[in-house]
């Protein structure tokens, strides 16, 4: 965790109000680190649902493996997750202390194991000391409270420089929802589902299914359309949990991602994931710029996806971002080498709506001068249309600066 906050960091945290059914505590542990908190339990009332989705690296970490079992049941009494050490590629002992962690929280929540789920960040390969859980989850038990979101989000920190929290209302059937989340990434992040640790909580009246249908969209425009640095986490999971609450205060139970009656909850939901995860490029390794790469005119959506995917991991792209220098010929670079239809004559590429190519070459308006001054705020939109169709996709990330290098350099030491 940085003691310096990133520049593209919120000025303000929003104010996360209670979700009755879900509490938060954190302790120190001394996991890895020393004199700052490094473990979360949050305990739900019974009646929890959760949702998940998880990375899919064929490396993932013991925790994942245990979440991904534990889904099937639909049901979720605690949560525990811990920075510092990632418990993946642990092998044998990896196993072994999910399963004491688990068996740990259910003694002090009163569940079943199989109602505990588990998140671990940090570095790969060192073996997880379970017991230290054992000192401290008791404690965070008793002293869980609705209202320690901050907390929460900063005990998941490992090289993040800011806690990631967000909030949206919503209304199912007449009646007032809320929905919480929080998130920690900064580096290792090109997510395929979500990002390195993410978790939402919501009062809304949902089954598991139809929890799961609305998360599993809503990570493709979302933690899906965000990336750092190319890498994706053994360790990304993102879980959302559902007390139901407000079936207390009137709200209906909602059986299916379909229903009609969920339009205002899905579209909150979509837009606190897509906070999250533009915190989280935010957030990028000594990142200075945050980037909003929009590529339309594609043959499909699918194609304007990966092609801005293609941009936003290009290291070119990003360092000449970092030296706010408009080399757009660095974008042609990224879009031929995506892979995706394209034709070079019908291409036009902009920066903040200036644009600097066109159908094949410079654009005859391009002025170096505006385009330079542009470069140097610290958001930026990269703009291409291919022509060739009606798909596009927007991705988010940040620049490439020296910071980042020195940050991983130095990870382990």
């Amino acid at each position: 965790m940085s003691t310096t906050i990133s520049p593209l960091a919120p000025k303000t945290y929003p104010d996360l109000p209670a979700i009755p059914g879900a509490r938060f505590a954190t302790a120190a542990a001394g996991i890895r680190y020393a004199g700052r908190t490094d473990v979360l339990l949050a305990v739900f009332d019974p009646g929890t649902v959760v949702a998940g989705a998880f990375t899919r690296s064929r490396c993932p970490s013991a925790p994942v493996d245990w979440c991904r079992a534990n889904l099937p049941h639909g049901t979720a009494r605690a949560l525990v997750v811990n920075s510092g050490n990632a418990n993946a590629f642990t092998g044998r002992k990896g196993r072994e202390s999910t399963a004491l962690t688990a068996k740990l929280a259910a003694g002090v929540v009163g569940c079943a194991e199989e109602e505990v789920f588990l998140a671990s960040t940090g570095v790969i390969g060192e073996p997880l000391d379970a017991t230290k859980f054992g000192n401290v989850l008791a404690d965070c038990a008793h002293a869980a409270t609705e209202t320690a979101w901050i907390d929460a989000a900063r005990a998941i920190m490992t090289t993040d420089t800011f806690p990631k929290v967000a909030t949206r209302t919503a209304t199912i059937g007449g009646v007032a929802v809320t929905i919480n989340g929080f998130a920690k990434g900064a580096g290792m992040i090109a997510p395929d589902m979500a990002t390195m640790l993410a978790f939402v909580v919501t009062d809304a009246p949902l089954s598991a299914s139809a929890l799961q249908g609305l998360l599993s969209r809503g990570v493709q425009g979302s933690f899906n359309a965000v990336t750092v640095d190319s890498d994706t986490s053994t360790s990304d999971t993102l879980l959302a949990f559902a007390t139901g609450a407000a079936a207390k205060r009137g709200a209906p139970l909602i059986e299916t991602a379909g229903d009609r009656r969920l339009s205002g909850f899905r579209a909150a939901l979509n837009k606190l994931l897509v906070d999250l995860a533009q915190q989280v490029a935010r957030d990028g390794e000594g990142a200075r710029k945050f980037i909003t790469v929009k590529v339309e005119g594609a043959v499909s959506a699918a194609s304007a996806k990966r092609v801005a995917l293609s941009i936003a991991n290009s290291p070119l792209v990003k360092t000449a971002a970092a030296g706010e220098d408009a080399n757009w010929g660095r974008v042609v670079m990224a879009v031929g080498k995506a892979g995706e239809p394209a034709d070079r004559d019908r291409l036009s590429i902009s920066f903040g709506g200036i644009r600097v190519a066109h159908e094949g070459e410079r654009d005859p308006t391009y002025d170096e001068e505006a385009v330079s001054a542009y470069m140097r705020n610290d958001e930026i939109v990269i703009g291409v249309d291919l022509g060739l169709g009606r798909g596009a996709a927007t991705v988010w990330t940040c620049d490439l600066t020296k910071e980042y290098v020195i940050i991983n350099g130095d990870y382990r030491s």
